[in-house]
This record gives structure tokens, sequence and C-alpha cells, in this order.
């Protein structure tokens, strides 16, 4: 499955972005990287972009259900990515823009749940599971309010949150489109059932055809035998 090549590039961003930003060490690999502090932001387009460091203990964009939904939130999102793999798997013959969806959406969700199963335990702040997840990506679209919450700027995200958003969108956008591809294949089968039905009165109708043309053309050829006898 080619399209898991899409999998792979979007958990290996999403990571080596996190680690560049919370920054990491790795002594017998020789590798140091001192990342951000908690809360730093740095404008890259004014105030509209920047890149502001934080850790999510929740959900996607910042929400957070509560510390006591933390462990049943990391279990949904292993099943759901396990989930999402088997379909993916057993999707190989549909549309193309239906696999790119759900491997987008299966690359974002495993690149959080990386972030919540193992991050806690690999830099010693939380056990398995109830690790949190990095975002940095900070833009100011306009003011909003969801779910009771107001907010002046987008919530903080990162690469995985972003995958699963466009992959959304995809499945989205492409609905229509994916419904009108699989029109054809029903269509297909159908005057394929009905094939063997004509298909069989035909082989028949010829060799009715054959038969008597073969008994004209026997009958034509006995006269002149018999004209030479005589």
């Amino acid at each position: 499955m080619k399209v898991l090549w899409i999998t792979f590039t979007v958990i290996a961003a999403d990571q080596l972005s996190k680690l560049y930003i919370k920054g990491i060490n790795i002594p017998f690999l020789n590798i140091k990287l001192t990342g951000m502090y908690h809360g730093e932001s740095i404008p890259v387009i004014g105030n509209f972009f920047k890149i502001t460091f934080i850790e999510n203990p929740g959900m996607a964009f910042g929400f957070d259900p509560g510390s006591g939904y933390k462990f049943w939130v990391s279990l949904f999102s292993l099943a759901a990515s396990i989930g999402l793999f088997i379909y993916l798997f057993s999707a190989r013959e549909k549309p193309l823009s239906l696999r790119i969806a759900i491997a987008m959406i299966l690359g974002g969700a495993i690149g959080n749940l990386i972030d919540r199963a193992l991050y806690g335990i690999f830099f010693n702040y939380a056990p398995l599971f109830y690790g949190k997840v990095v975002d940095f990506l900070d833009f100011d679209f306009f003011d909003f309010s969801i779910l009771g919450r107001n907010y002046d700027r987008w919530p903080i995200f990162n690469l995985a949150d972003a995958s699963v958003t466009i992959g959304v969108l995809i499945l989205l956008f492409f609905y229509k489109q994916v419904k009108k591809e699989d029109e054809p294949i029903a269509v297909s089968e159908s005057v394929n059932d009905t094939a063997p039905v004509n298909s069989t009165s035909d082989i028949n109708e010829n060799n009715q055809t054959r038969i008597t043309t073969s008994e004209e053309s026997t009958q034509g050829n006995d006269e002149p035998d018999k004209g030479k006898e005589v």
C-alpha cells in the first residue's frame, strides 16, 4: 500500500518537529537539542503566525477533557489508530482520494498517540499513556467561541493535528466524487450478471445456424455425386 508512505511521512515530520521544539538529549548518540522553554513564543510572520511551545494535556487543538479521562483518551487513540490501519488495508480498491485521506488521518492519530503514550516515560515526567502532546503552531485568524470558551487566537496545534484536519476535509470534499466512482462498479457488476444469459442464447442460435448450413451443404454435395454415378 503506497499510501502508507503518506502516513510514515506525517509521523516522521510530526515527531521531528516536536523534538526540535521541545528539545532532546541522547548522550550515547551525541544528540543534544536545547529546544524552547515552555510558553516561549517566536514571531514568524509578525503577530499573525508564531512558534509558541506549549504542552497539551488533553486532545487536539488544546481541548482538555480532564485528567480523569486522560488514560481513556490515550486508549481510544490507540484503538482508533488500529481501526484506521485495518480499514486502510481493506480499502485497497477504493478511490485514491479516500485512501489518501485515511492515510493522513492515521498519520496524525499515531503522531499524537506517541506523545500521549511515550513522552511521559521518555522525558521522565509521567507514566505510560499519561504524556502530554507538544503543540507549537500559533495562528491569529479571528476571535471565536467553542464549547463556551472564547479564543482571541486559533488554538495552538501541531503537524499531526493539521494532518488529521486535512484528511477530514478531503473526505468531506471528495465524498460525492467517491460515490460517483463507486456507481460504475455497481452498474458493471449488474451487466456482467446478465451477460452469460445473452451469450448462451447467442451460442445456441449460432449452433442451430451451423447445423442447418451443414445439412444444406451436405445435401448440395450429394446431388453431383449421384449424377456422376449415373
